[in-house]
């Protein structure tokens, strides 16, 4: 019965390990949060974006979180919204790869700066970044499809290692046992 515990408790240390490399939760604006006068472009210059991560809008009241399409993100038009949210929390999960498009739809909002694009790429990658995005021809924050960090690489790297010293000390101690 005891051997059967350390394996178990081996596996659990592994698995919680590996978790955190699984998806990134992105607070948009950070302590900014969603509002006017945010500077979107900084914000998004050094992320990338991958299919599983999160996007937090945290906002106070008269703001709403609207995804759009690319027409009406370049217009600043709700009248089409994918999907709609007053909260104050809105948490978007990146279900798809390719761009996403995000807005405020109250009046003047939009095109006071408050629209962000997001191009989310397939899934993690381990290739180095490219850098910070240029910003958009009309100055609004844009993300490009750069890879993720060596250091996300790297930290995925040491949870499998990681993973494998543990299971293997787990099963001679098994044996042992």
């Amino acid at each position: 019965m005891p051997s059967s515990t350390a394996l178990l408790f081996g596996s659990l240390i592994a698995i919680t390990m590996l978790l955190p490399t699984l998806a990134t939760v992105h607070t948009v604006g950070d302590s900014s949060g969603w509002a006017i006068g945010a500077d979107y472009s900084s914000w998004t210059g050094d992320k990338t974006f991958a299919v599983g991560d999160t996007l937090v809008f945290n906002y106070g009241a008269g703001h709403t979180v609207d995804e759009v399409k690319e027409s009406d993100y370049k217009s600043c038009s709700a009248g089409n919204s994918i999907s709609t949210d007053s909260s104050g929390a809105t948490t978007i999960a990146l279900k798809t790869a390719g761009t996403h498009y995000f807005i405020c739809s109250v009046p003047g909002h939009c095109s006071g700066g408050m629209k962000l694009a997001v191009t989310v790429k397939a899934g993690k990658d381990t290739t180095p970044s490219t850098g910070k995005a240029p910003p958009s021809s009309d100055g609004t924050a844009t993300t490009t499809t750069a890879a993720r960090s060596n250091s996300a690489s790297t930290t995925g790297v040491f949870s499998v290692v990681a993973m494998l010293i543990v299971s293997w000390i787990s099963f001679f101690g098994l044996r042992m046992a």
